[in-house]
């Protein structure tokens, strides 16, 4: 009986290491298709007769940061996916290591999760003001005006907002790997080997 649980627990585990390996590379490439949605929009328009204006990510401060975070994001996930590589071509041969490794995947998890999270709120913020303007602020609106820009930038969102919900399932995992080290019974004793 002790042998079909090992052999069933074993199954989970490669088939959760496999799930999380295409959960960071969906994430990666959603990451990465937000970044460049948002860097590469851009709209020329004539304002007054010879008056040209620009459209570009730069003109609003939360799309840049946007733009940082989310490359930050996938370059964390890449960096992830390493040492993932790198662990199974050394068979777990680092001592010592078992315990902290999951404790910190799970709090770089955790921080990529918020701020990407963090970055996107920030940017339909800004956007929703783009979109609305305030009187108040005498602000104008801007995407009555760059229409193919505001459309691009509004996928990008919610390109962003997928890639936080799977770095979210990510940090799940995460959160399990760690809690699987403990002993069910005893509070923060870890299982014997």
């Amino acid at each position: 009986m002790h042998v079909g649980t090992t052999i069933i627990r074993g199954k989970m585990e490669f088939g959760m290491a496999k799930g999380e390996l295409y959960l960071r590379v969906s994430g990666i490439i959603v990451l990465v298709l937000t970044a460049c949605l948002v860097a590469f929009d851009n709209q020329t328009k004539v304002i007054l007769l010879t008056i040209e204006k620009k459209a570009t990510y730069k003109d609003m401060n939360a799309l840049k940061i946007l733009v940082y975070v989310t490359s930050a994001a996938a370059g964390y996930n890449m960096l992830q996916l390493c040492k993932y590589y790198v662990s199974a071509y050394s068979r777990g041969n680092f001592k010592g290591s078992y315990i902290y490794m999951p404790w910190i995947s799970l709090l770089l998890d955790q921080m990529a999760v918020y701020i990407t999270l963090a970055a996107n709120c920030a940017a339909v913020e800004a956007s929703v003001l783009a979109i609305t303007g305030s009187e108040s602020f005498e602000w104008i609106k801007v995407c009555n005006r760059f229409t193919r820009f505001c459309f691009q930038i509004g996928g990008a969102l919610l390109c962003g907002y997928v890639a936080s919900i799977l770095m979210a399932l990510i940090s799940i995992i995460s959160t399990y790997k760690v809690f699987r080290m403990y002993s069910p019974k005893w509070f923060l004793r870890l299982k014997t080997r």
